[in-house]
Formats: C-alpha cells, sequence, structure tokens
C-alpha cells in the first residue's frame, strides 16, 4: 500500500533558504526548457523523446540524480499524455511551471536514495545540491542542505521520491514524502455491511448503509465560497492588461481555491470511512458520474459539476483511505438516475430543468428527490443469487453537517502528492 506524508519544510538560516530557492528554481527552469522543446517537436509532428541533455546543463546546481528525476518526471508525464490523447480524453500536452517573468512554480524532485528524513525531538532533512551551489554557498565537497522539519508525518516504510515544493500564500516550503507501507497495518472490516453513496454538489455525500444507518453531508456554503474566489478571479482577469491571462494574485487564488476544496473532500472522506467501518461496512458502492458530467445543464450546475466538483479525485481519495480500513469501494453507472420519474419509473417521457423533474404521468418534483429519500445506489446494489434487488431497510438521514468534520478526521485527513502538470497521480505517489 502507497501512502504519502506530508510536512513543512524550514531552513536555518537566510543563506539556506537563498540556496533552496535557488534549487528549486533551477529545477522549474530546467523543466521549462525541457518542456518547450518537447511543446515544439509535439506541435511540429516530430518525436518529443529526442532532445538535448539537459542533464548535463544543469549538473551543476542541482546535481545528476536531482536533474535526472525531472527528466523523468517529464517523460512520465508525457507518457500518461498520450494514451490519454489517443483515447478521445480531453486533455492538453505537458505545461510549463510558470515562466520567468510572472515568476515560477518552484518545485523538484529528489530521488529516494538521496535524501535522509530523520524524526524525532529535532526532526531534519538532508537534500543533495550541485556542486556549483555547494561552492557559491560554502558547503563541503560531501556536505548536503540540511534542513528542519515541522509536521508529525503519519506514515512509515520503504520511503519514494521526494517532492519539495515553495508555497506561496503561505510563504512556506512544503514536502511530500511518498511510502511503501506493509499491507499487515492495514485493519479489516468489523462485518459485512454494505453501504452506498450518491455524490453531488448542494449534497456532497448522501449514504444509505444496510444496517439502516444514513448520512448526509451538505456542500452548499462550501459551494458558495468556491463561487466567491471565482468570482474575484473573473474580476482580476478583467483589469488584466492586453496579452496577459494571469498574475501572481490570480494563481494563488486558483490554488487557494482548489486547496480549500480538497481538503474539505479529504477530511469528508476520512470521516465517512471512519463511520462505515464502525458500522461494519466492507463494501462501498458509488455512483459512477462518468455519463452524468457530459450532460451540459445549466451554467450554475456545470459549475458545480465540473469546476467544484473533482469527482474522480474524491473517489480516489476514498479508494484509498477505505483501503486503510480494508474496506472495498465499487464504482458504478449512475447515467439517467436523475432523470427517473420516481411515481412511473420513465426516463423518456420526463423532463430536467436545473433541479426540478416533470413527467408526462404528472408527476413535478425535485430532481434528486430518490437520492435524498434512499440513494439510487442503496436500491440495486444488494442483490441476491440470481442478481435481482433486494431492498434496504432504511431511516431518518443524520445530516452529518456542512462538511464542518470531527477535529480528528480533520487532522487525519492528509493531501496526496502535489500533481505535476499533465500527470495523474495514483493513491500514494510513486517510488
Amino acid at each position: 500500500m502507497k501512502r504519502t506524508n506530508q510536512f513543512v519544510v524550514r531552513p536555518r538560516s537566510e543563506q539556506d533558504r537563498e540556496l533552496l530557492h535557488e534549487l528549486l528554481d533551477a529545477s522549474a527552469s530546467l523543466w521549462n526548457e525541457l518542456t518547450y522543446e518537447r511543446r515544439q517537436q509535439y506541435f511540429d509532428g516530430e518525436s518529443v523523446w529526442d532532445t538535448a541533455d539537459y542533464r548535463k546543463q544543469y549538473v551543476g546546481v542541482l546535481g545528476s540524480a536531482t536533474a535526472q528525476q525531472l527528466i523523468r518526471k517529464s517523460k512520465s508525464a508525457w507518457r500518461s499524455f498520450f494514451p490519454l490523447k489517443e483515447d478521445g480524453e480531453k486533455c492538453s500536452p505537458p505545461g510549463y511551471w510558470g515562466n520567468e517573468d510572472d515568476g515560477r512554480a518552484l518545485r523538484t524532485y529528489v530521488r529516494n536514495d538521496q535524501y535522509t528524513l530523520e524524526l524525532g525531538e529535532r526532526s531534519r532533512l538532508e537534500i543533495p545540491v550541485g556542486k556549483e551551489l555547494k561552492e557559491k554557498y560554502d558547503l563541503g565537497y560531501t556536505e548536503r542542505l540540511r534542513l528542519e522539519v515541522a509536521g508529525d508525518p503519519k506514515w512509515d516504510g520503504k520511503q519514494g521520491r521526494l517532492e519539495l515544493y515553495y508555497d506561496e500564500p503561505s510563504d512556506q516550503f512544503r514536502a511530500f514524502q511518498p511510502v511503501t507501507v506493509d499491507n499487515s497495518r492495514l485493519d479489516s472490516p468489523l462485518a459485512d455491511e454494505t453501504a452506498a453513496l450518491d455524490i453531488g454538489a448542494n449534497n456532497i455525500v448522501a449514504c444509505t448503509v444496510s444496517t439502516g444507518e444514513q448520512y448526509l453531508y451538505e456542500g452548499r456554503d462550501l459551494f458558495e465560497r468556491f463561487r466567491e474566489t471565482t468570482r474575484e478571479i473573473a474580476r482580476l482577469q478583467s483589469k488584466l492588461r492586453d496579452g496577459r491571462y494571469s498574475s501572481n494574485r490570480i494563481r494563488g487564488l486558483y490554488r487557494r481555491r482548489t486547496r480549500r476544496r480538497d481538503h474539505a473532500m479529504d477530511a469528508l472522506a476520512r470521516d465517512l470511512v471512519e463511520r462505515l467501518y464502525d458500522e461494519g461496512v466492507s463494501t462501498v458502492y458509488v455512483g459512477d458520474l462518468t455519463d452524468i458530467l457530459e450532460t451540459n445543464w445549466s451554467v450554475q450546475t456545470n459549475a458545480k459539476l465540473h469546476n467544484f466538483w473533482a469527482f474522480r479525485r474524491f473517489v480516489d481519495r476514498l479508494v484509498c483511505t477505505a483501503e486503510e480500513f480494508g474496506i472495498t469501494v465499487e464504482v458504478r453507472t449512475e447515467a439517467w438516475t436523475s432523470q427517473t420519474c420516481p411515481n412511473c419509473g420513465s426516463t423518456e417521457d420526463t423532463t430536467r430543468h436545473q433541479d426540478t423533474l416533470t413527467c408526462a404521468c404528472g408527476f413535478e418534483g425535485h430532481a434528486s428527490r430518490r437520492k435524498r429519500d434512499v440513494p439510487e445506489a442503496a436500491r440495486s446494489r444488494r442483490t441476491t443469487a440470481d442478481g435481482t434487488a433486494r431492498a434496504i431497510r432504511v431511516g431518518r438521514p443524520r445530516l452529518v453537517g456542512d462538511t464542518t468534520l470531527s477535529r480528528k478526521s480533520q487532522r487525519s485527513a492528509h493531501k496526496p502528492e502535489y500533481p505535476p502538470i499533465g500527470e495523474s497521480r495514483s493513491c500514494g505517489g510513486s517510488a
């Protein structure tokens, strides 16, 4: 099982801070130069794999191993891009880490055998730097940059490639450390119950358990904060001079908006899984919104589903969290469930307008009525040997809250490895 530790990294002096900043900036420069060459080759119809030797160009600043890690990361991003393109996915070639004029996104990767992380009363991290930086900042030939570590990494095991980046809004350096955890540390389900989830934007998660327990997580306030930030981004963009599309302020708002949403979703997933574990759940069924997200509804609905609601990311987080408790997550299609008349069962004679559903049989009501009362997933997840559905006893939903979760869940909700441009990530990063 792979998981990721996240912690803050603090330079011990102003000189160390300048050194680390220069190291990350050089890493971003290498990435951008390599990305530019590969994008030019891609758009010219040429092979993206034949490039200049950027390792030699940057080895003096970054060191050979770190320069090679960045080149490998670039190759991995392009290898992820081409299959998606061939499958007809809407995706763009790997992009840049900012630019020199507006500021680069400061980030680097350190090979798993090139750094040392020691935890304890005085936790510290040591990373390699190139010969030129050692001479510039008076480091010995075999000396590495030593940094303080703040935080309490949760996972221990075989360490993977370390990611370091500078978080501009908080003015902090952060690290993500993937680790491979022994599966013997996993919990086992307490019973063999099942749970079904319906996922949305107003009600982020509606959950029904085969024991009869129900949970409802509302998301209206979270979405309103998301919209407020989006409006501020649009206002600032309207004031940019011709030829400019972003600014440090706008990029900071994008990051803040995404981070706030992701933290809430991560905390929700952990809180929900902990509750389901206590209920004895061994299998969770989730409605697949893939086909639903292809449908165009109102502007606000599209904003909720396509921008605010990161469905795939939430399911990935749910799968990763459930794995810790030995719970299996299965995804099933939910296409047409919100356009099915709860009165006659028709999908052809119904009309969907925003949150209202009307049917030729005379029904008129909220489109998610079936989901609010009994999640659609719960209707079909308990099956008999011949495959027919068996009803689940349900009760009154318990309103868990507007993603306001327990302190324990908020503390233990940890962010996955920072996603590189142009590449998706598995549950806990890669070694």
